[in-house]
């Protein structure tokens, strides 16, 4: 799994059909409409995520290491 930022995660997010619900702090906020999860991600400029933190937002949202 590449480290990535939580912009980049946001945008790869994004591409997969997720939708910003909003920005609390600096936490910015998925959802989709057919699926019961809302995501958190953390975003603090082009700091890469922590990698079990990655790992977790991954699993929640369907993603693999080919979708990011």
């Amino acid at each position: 799994m590449k480290p990535v930022s939580g912009k980049q995660f946001c945008k790869a997010l994004e591409r997969n059909g997720w939708i910003l619900l909003r920005i609390n702090a600096s936490h910015h906020i998925y959802g989709r409409p057919d699926l019961p999860v809302i995501l958190p991600v953390p975003v603090h400029g082009n700091r890469d995520l922590a990698t079990g933190t990655q790992r977790a937002l991954m699993r929640l949202a369907g993603l693999r290491d080919d979708d990011l």
